[in-house]
């Protein structure tokens, strides 16, 4: 089963919500605004259904797994603003044809994690549960989690941690500062306090981490001159690393890290095209788009009820 872990398709209900909208997130026509990023020309083809499902058959994909944009916010706003945005995701991305499959979403302001509806949405078919990174950067962030991810444990699915909203770029920042500065900084730091908290409460917790944790494991040889302990060499086989806007340079640097049977295929569609990185062997083209990606999602392998 061919798979690209990480796309965006939003359902024509969630636009109008968003089109409805007088504050950020909101969408004006088909331009974004966010209160970190300029204005953005979002291209109405990518949120085309029966173009995008082409387009997923174009690219040889048995199935194609679409999340809520982290980067929006939607899951810090307050229930009454959250929860309608959160069900039209839900709602229209659950009827998608195949090759779609989805990551569930979940609100995190208060009161607090609504672990009802991620039982919820992962009882309709959805195949475990997308976070954004902004979400678990420490400790309490983990602890304030845990609810939602001990639903993952239970019900043996597998977490999707996504870059989160990114803060004002400072004056003059080209456009794509967020995705190169932020995004990668809540990646790298994500990875390390799930190594650090994350890992202890959830042993058994399968993870995967957009755009390949910001190269986090990549500094292995400094965690260990800095203190973190001798065990540089261990893989943890229940955490993967998903490909989304890096090559064969990146991928190959952290498949020497880590071991490519942890590196999965993600594109980012509609914002980024798939990179099929050359490793010298078709074996290894299978690992990533077909049996690393089973493993990650384990043993409902996507299939809805």
């Amino acid at each position: 089963m061919p798979t690209d872990v990480h796309q965006h398709l939003w359902p024509a209900a969630f636009v109008a919500l968003l089109r409805a909208r007088e504050a950020p997130p909101r969408l004006d026509g088909w331009t974004l605004h966010l209160p970190g990023e300029p204005p953005y020309d979002v291209a109405p083809s990518g949120h085309d259904i029966a173009a995008r499902t082409a387009l997923a058959r174009a690219d040889g994909l048995d199935l194609a797994l679409v999340s809520l944009s982290s980067p929006l916010g939607i899951e810090y706003l307050p229930p009454e603003e959250a929860d309608p945005l959160l069900a039209a995701f839900h709602d229209g991305a659950l009827e998608l044809p195949a090759p779609f499959g989805v990551w569930a979403a979940a609100r995190l302001s208060a009161p607090g994690p609504d672990t009802g509806a991620l039982r919820d949405a992962l009882r309709r078919g959805c195949v475990g549960l997308q976070l954004p990174a902004t979400a678990l950067l420490d400790a309490g962030g983990w602890d304030r989690c845990a609810p939602l991810l001990d639903v993952l444990a239970e019900l043996d699915r597998p977490l999707f941690v996504h870059p989160g909203a990114a803060p004002a770029a400072p004056p003059g920042a080209p456009a794509w500062w967020p995705a190169l500065v932020p995004y990668v900084h809540q990646m790298h730091a994500a990875w390390f306090a799930f190594r650090a908290f994350g890992r202890p409460r959830h042993p058994g917790l399968r993870v995967c981490f957009a755009a390949l944790a910001g190269l986090a494991p990549l500094h292995g040889e400094r965690l260990v001159a800095r203190g973190g302990g001798a065990d540089r060499g261990r893989v943890d086989h229940r955490v993967f690393y998903e490909t989304s806007s890096y090559g064969t340079r990146a991928v190959d640097a952290l498949v020497r890290a880590v071991g490519i049977d942890v590196i999965v295929s993600g594109s980012d569609r509609p914002y980024a095209r798939p990179v099929i990185p050359d490793l010298g062997a078709e074996a290894a083209v299978h690992a990533l788009r077909t049996a690393n990606p089973a493993r990650l999602l384990g043993p409902t392998k996507g299939a809805r009820p």
